[in-house]
């Protein structure tokens, strides 16, 4: 070992601490004084040798100094070991490199306290540069020095990148370090965030808006947002604030000479405020007509229009919203379509919130609408329009006041030519010109500070919405018997089997209208559109084939019917201008009855509809017309449910109880029921009900249907065959076939059929058949006692009932066993012959003794 063993003895032991930094406590002074002869050992130490060792001086008069000394030069050195040590906070944290190094940054000895060495060390690379070092000083071969150079250029050039890399990093702005910051928040928060806003910006307009108009802007401009959540809820939230903010009347911006004139504060801000929220109201709805053709949105953007139509019909911009809504009514989903039709509903029904304005605008919209898809739209398109309602008094009162103002014009003329004269000065003329100018003034002054409708308005505004109804009516009947020449329109292949059955989907909605609104229809039509309404219900086109015969409407059972209806009520609500002979629709109606199906919803109610009108209600027929009718009616019938059953014997009871000479049909005779004179032959297949010759048939029908399964179908069988009077005959002679078909339909399930019950051979001391509530539990019930208490009753009183008739079933078995085993034991004993049958048992008691 040598100098060079003892200075790497001496590194490696511990230093002493200095005597004043070692502090004795009590307890260890009173632990080794108890127990010295464990401390024994310490008396033996040579503490000279352990101080030479350590501290590396030898023991000399001046040790204290010299220790003092070495001590000093330690803390100094390491002092400046730290010092010179020192780097930037963001350089001590090691960087870990793309191949997984990590890389600490240092400063050189003697670089000073705060200048960085940008070489960065690693261990691995110490570990390598000594590895490199010790071959060097090997002999290596060419080809292991070229693969050391080239692994060292590698090395090299990733140090470089990653530096590089460091820079960039440190030299970025704070801008881009912050949307790096928001990138990383969750999605999540950042959608709270935002609906925490939302929340904001619309309580703040509904507290105050006129502070706060401002921030609709951005209210608005969130609607657009590229989150489908965020704008989904900024237009709910938008539709909610125009709701509760826009004013009840109509804003009409300033002109500009109106700008140009001094107002005071208030009138300026109500301007500032009416312009600024009529002009975010008009992005707002161009903004929904943007979301309108986007897949995801479109049905929101569409509840939100209907939604403002029905809320605010006053404000401006309504006739847009009308444009964009209208189209939906007619569209393939029934969602979008129940909503559009219920806005435009609405508009019709509330007239009081916009005056009868947008009714007009709606109405003539739908019959651009009509006319542009060339009457290939679903029925609710013109079927909205039996929500409209029009005053029939109204003509008359404003005849009546136009009267009394052209009276009184009349008599002030008749005035002023009374005492015209030489003697009347000018001034008298001036003063009543102006005071008729001011009288007039003041009317108009008030009709529009008055809250009642101005009915000369009304009667324009209804004038033009009815010449509208009756165009798209027109134009459908038109469509409907005219083959269409126009091949430019070409519906999608799902809108015809969507919109109903047949080719002409609007047909049965119009004729519908055309029956409810008959009463305003101008004489001057009456005769062309009936000739319309014939040509519907035979079938018959104007148009001409190649060969010149002209071509048939495939036109469907319901619309047919529905044609028919239609003419009597146009000549029944026209009497006294009509004189029109109606003959062709019983035809029509007489061979529709072979094609109708009644057990159809549409189909029974259509035709109760024309038995009705036409059968019951007409006040004279042809005899020949009328027992064609029965005859068919009562051959039907046995091919009918109990319900069209019942419509039908309802109709031939009326039509017999009305003529009496038809009442032939129900006798049997040599002449069959003929009136008299020469007997003509019934011929069922006849077009003509009137040359059916049906008087000389007979109702044997109603044989059959005396004994139908339904009482209420037999009983009105019996009644028409012998007419006899009594009073469910009365009672179901005042019935309508429409009453008829409405009470005794199944679809209600209002029938249940008799059950024929036996009656017993024997008498028995309770029936089973009526089980009677005790009297005590129904006055309960009455008394609206507690429903638990009374559930108990019920299931105790019900058991009792179960028990009796599980005890009646076992005696009923037990009597037919004990017969058999009797019998048995008579005929193993030779006694059969003389077997009497075995008494009943009625308790159990008798059959055990």
């Amino acid at each position: 070992m040598g100098k060079k063993d003892k200075n790497s003895n001496k590194s490696q032991l511990p230093l002493l601490p200095p005597e004043e930094e070692v502090e004795v406590s009590d307890e260890d002074l009173e632990f080794i004084q108890r127990n010295t002869q464990y401390a024994s050992f310490l008396n033996r130490l040579d503490t000279h040798t352990i101080t030479k060792q350590v501290v590396g001086l030898l023991d000399e008069g001046n040790d204290e100094e010299a220790l003092e000394n070495y001590y000093e030069k330690k803390r100094l050195k390491k002092k400046e070991e730290n010092i010179s040590n020192l780097v930037d906070a963001v350089d001590v944290l090691p960087v870990k490199s793309l191949t997984g190094q990590l890389y600490y940054k240092t400063d050189s000895k003697g670089s000073g306290p705060f200048q960085q060495n940008n070489k960065g060390t690693s261990v691995e690379s110490n570990v390598n540069e000594d590895v490199s070092a010790a071959k060097s000083k090997e002999k290596l071969s060419k080809a292991e020095r070229r693969k050391e150079l080239k692994h060292a250029k590698k090395q090299a050039k990733k140090l470089a990148k990653e530096e590089s890399q460091l820079a960039t990093i440190r030299k970025a702005p704070k801008s881009a370090l912050l949307e790096e910051l928001k990138k990383d928040l969750s999605a999540e928060e950042l959608f709270a965030q935002r609906k925490a806003h939302l929340a904001e910006i619309g309580t703040g307009l509904l507290a105050d808006p006129e502070k706060n108009i401002s921030t609709l802007k951005e209210l608005v401009e969130m609607c657009s947002d590229r989150d489908k959540s965020i704008s989904h809820l900024a237009t709910l939230s938008a539709l909610a604030v125009f709701k509760d903010i826009v004013p009840g009347y109509r804003v009409r911006l300033p002109t500009e000479k109106e700008l140009q004139m001094k107002v005071s504060k208030e009138v300026k801000k109500v301007r500032d405020f009416e312009s600024t929220l009529l002009r975010f109201y008009q992005t707002y709805i161009q903004k929904l007509m943007t979301l309108e053709h986007d897949s995801s949105s479109c049905k929101i953007a569409l509840r939100c229009m209907c939604c403002l139509l029905e809320a605010i019909p006053h404000f401006n911009y309504r006739d847009s919203l009308l444009a964009a809504v209208i189209p939906h009514v007619s569209s393939i989903d029934d969602s979008s379509r129940n909503l559009s039709a219920t806005a435009v509903r609405s508009l019709f029904l509330n007239e009081g919130k916009h005056g009868g304005e947008a009714t007009v605008e709606a109405v003539e919209l739908i019959a651009d609408f009509v006319k542009q898809h060339h009457c290939r739209l679903h029925p609710n398109t013109i079927e909205v329009f039996s929500s409209l309602s029009f005053d029939e008094g109204l003509g008359r009162f404003q005849e009546s006041q136009l009267n009394s103002k052209n009276n009184r014009r009349a008599k002030e003329k008749n005035n002023d030519l009374k005492s015209s004269g030489p003697e009347k000065s000018e001034n008298k003329v001036k003063k009543r010109q102006l005071a008729s100018k001011l009288r007039e003034e003041v009317e108009a002054d008030f009709r529009a500070a008055s809250s009642a409708p101005d009915t000369v308005e009304r009667r324009r505004m209804q004038t033009q919405t009815i010449a509208a109804v009756f165009k798209t009516y027109f134009r459908i009947l038109k469509c409907s018997i005219e083959p269409q020449t126009d091949r430019s329109y070409n519906p999608p292949r799902r809108e015809l089997s969507d919109f109903g059955s047949g080719k002409h989907p609007l047909l049965v909605p119009c004729l519908d209208g055309l029956g409810r609104f008959s009463h305003l229809i101008n004489v001057d039509f009456m005769g062309d559109l009936l000739r319309f309404l014939q040509r519907l219900a035979s079938g018959e086109t104007t148009s001409k084939t190649n060969s010149g015969v002209s071509s048939q409407l495939e036109l469907t059972v319901l619309e047919r019917l529905r044609c028919c209806i239609v003419a009597f009520k146009i000549v029944r609500s026209n009497l006294d201008a009509l004189n029109i002979d109606l003959r062709e629709f019983f035809v029509q109606l007489y061979n529709i009855l072979l094609e109708c199906k009644p057990e159809r919803d549409s189909h029974g109610q259509a035709l109760s509809e024309a038995l009705q009108i036409m059968l019951c209600e007409v006040r004279q027929h042809d005899m020949q017309r009328v027992a064609a009718f029965t005859k068919r009616l009562a051959s039907l019938s046995l091919h009918f449910g109990s319900a069209e059953a019942m419509m039908v014997l309802v109709t031939v009871k009326n039509l017999l109880q009305k003529y009496s000479k038809c009442r032939n049909l129900l006798e049997n005779d040599g002449g069959g029921g003929s009136v008299g004179g020469t007997v003509a032959r019934y011929q069922p297949e006849s077009v003509d009900p009137e040359l059916s010759g049906a008087l000389s048939s007979i109702l044997w029908e109603v044989a059959l249907l005396s004994k139908h399964y339904h009482p209420a179908v037999s009983e009105l069988a019996n009644n028409i065959a012998t007419m006899s009077v009594s009073h469910n005959q009365v009672f179901l002679s005042t019935l309508s076939p429409q009453e008829a078909l409405r009470t005794y339909s199944t679809r209600f399930r209002t029938f249940s059929s008799p059950i024929c019950q036996v009656k017993p051979t024997r008498k028995r001391k309770w029936n089973d058949g009526n089980i009677i509530l005790d009297k005590s539990i129904v006055d309960q019930i009455k008394a609206g006692e507690d429903n638990d208490l009374v559930r108990k009753k019920f299931t105790t009183h019900f058991k009792v009932l179960r028990d009796i008739k599980e005890n009646e079933r076992l005696r009923k078995e037990l009597n037919t066993t004990l017969v058999s085993l009797r019998a048995y034991d008579q005929y193993k004993t030779g006694t059969a012959k003389k077997f009497k049958k075995v008494p009943q048992i009625k308790n159990w008691e008798d059959s055990v003794e």
